[in-house]
């Protein structure tokens, strides 16, 4: 069980230092709604500071070579995998996340994003030789970084390995709902002995410190996953200091199962998808796009499927699904079932009932609707919650309409009787990443959406270019 802890103090310059903001954030369990932790909430005082530190260094972490940012990068890597016990129970403890799942993938995957941007950094041409000129890809300058609760680790590997990777410094600002996991990377990150001041942890709300650095002339660049409406925010705030922006952001996948696919299998995989991590996934596939004809059977399936799904105690191995991260996201969920089923959608499994068995905790029942309006909130807009829709569509040229008919295009799958005509078909959606037939996660691949679903993409070579710039020399 995770101790109560106080902590006073913010990662900046090198050192823990003691945070010169009033105020604190207490992180709770979601699981049982009990405290685990208290952190501070910094404010325009640790921001100043962290972002001070790191442009003070700058310029000598920006002139080593890769070589020289490959030993403490190694080094941060390997303590990410003696820590990956800590870890799991860290994200099971703030965020609700069953612990099979937060071992597999909240600390497994943040490892595998390590260990490419590793082989990524060996292998990176930081020169190039066109024409006459010599392009030179250099660090960006000072990077703010603010991650999201949902994948609190990965979400902050994304960023700042590849930012360190770069050349450059980073100010990370977290989720206050999962602040501690940013703190055991902080920890990790301060035994792997990079140069004080290369990194610099500032806890505190986003409304606050996230603005602060957004808003602050000593950042370069802000790499920032979240909502889509603090997403305009930050745009507009860095707009205004001509930063660059990286933003992550909404998403209302949909699952495209064309005739001929494995309808089972489709559907199967979906469920998986859109409850796994309680739903709180913007990637996920909230949309389940099937022929007229086999609606009815589709639906069936789906049911079946998500019978396998009961909220449960996160600490359980055998739990497949936990609660959700906070009170507000919990009526957030549930409100826009009240409002699907008030508009007339069928409740196939799920709903907004209390779960009775679990009084204690922010769980939702996982649902599966039908009977939907493709114009529906429900069906448009982002619930952030275990929540699939069922949609029949008649002809191609309908199913790809209905695909593309929200103001979001990050990701999305296609099932058919072969990968052509899936990947034919995934030319024509307006999103960031298609799997076809179940096509694998690529930790090296781009990551990022179209519309409003962002700018810029992470992971890979792609993720690591976000933090260059080019510099021409003509000979």
């Amino acid at each position: 069980m995770q101790q109560y802890a106080e902590h006073g103090d913010q990662y900046i310059d090198g050192a823990w230092r003691l945070s010169g903001d009033a105020g604190s954030i207490t992180v709770l369990n979601p699981a049982t709604g009990r405290a685990v932790a208290t952190v501070p909430a910094g404010g325009a005082a640790d921001v100043d500071a962290a972002v001070a530190a790191a442009r003070r260094a700058a310029r000598a972490w920006a002139a080593t070579t890769p070589e020289e940012r490959l030993v403490p990068l190694t080094r941060l890597r390997d303590g990410l995998a003696a820590a990956q016990e800590e870890i799991t129970a860290t994200v099971v403890a703030e965020l609700g996340a069953p612990v099979g799942f937060a071992a597999a993938v909240h600390a497994g995957l943040p490892l595998t994003v390590a260990n490419s941007y590793l082989t990524l950094l060996a292998e990176h041409p930081f020169e190039e030789r066109i024409g006459n000129s010599v392009v030179l890809a250099e660090p960006a300058g000072v990077v703010a970084a603010i991650t999201p609760w949902n994948y609190p680790l990965h979400q902050i590997t994304a960023k700042a390995l590849p930012a360190l990777a770069a050349g450059c410094p980073v100010v990370l600002k977290p989720a206050e709902d999962t602040p501690l996991t940013a703190r055991l990377f902080a920890r990790l990150v301060h035994e792997a002995g990079f140069p004080a001041g290369v990194f610099n942890l500032v806890t505190g709300t986003g409304a606050v410190a996230g603005a602060a650095l957004a808003a602050h002339p000593g950042v370069d660049v802000v790499s920032f996953t979240g909502s889509t409406a603090v997403g305009r925010q930050i745009a507009e705030t860095a707009g205004r200091g001509l930063k660059r922006v990286c933003l992550e952001l909404g998403g209302k996948s949909a699952n495209v199962v064309l005739p001929g696919a494995d309808l089972v299998r489709a559907v199967n995989v979906n469920i998986a998808n859109v409850f796994a991590n309680s739903g709180q996934t913007c990637s996920a596939w909230t949309r389940l796009l099937v022929h007229e004809d086999q609606y009815e059977e589709a639906v069936a399936l789906a049911a079946k499927a998500a019978a396998k799904y009961r909220p449960g105690d996160p600490t359980d191995p055998q739990t497949r699904i936990g609660p959700l991260v906070n009170a507000e996201q919990l009526a957030r969920v549930r409100g826009y079932l009240d409002d699907a089923l008030a508009a007339g959608a069928r409740l196939v499994v799920g709903g907004p009932e209390p779960v009775a068995e679990l009084p204690a905790g922010h769980y939702v029942r996982p649902t599966v609707l039908a009977d939907v309006a493709p114009d529906a909130a429900v069906a448009r807009e982002e619930v952030f919650g275990p929540v699939l829709v069922v949609l029949p569509y008649r002809d191609e040229d309908h199913a790809a309409e209905l695909a593309n008919g929200t103001d979001y295009g990050l990701a999305g799958g296609v099932w058919a009787a072969d990968t052509e005509t899936a990947a034919a078909f995934a030319r024509r959606l307006d999103t960031g990443q298609v799997d076809l037939n179940g096509g694998r996660f690529n930790p090296l691949a781009p990551f990022g959406g179209y519309k409003s679903s962002g700018l810029g993409r992470e992971l890979g070579r792609h993720g690591l270019e976000e933090f260059l710039q080019y510099k021409s020399l003509q000979y």
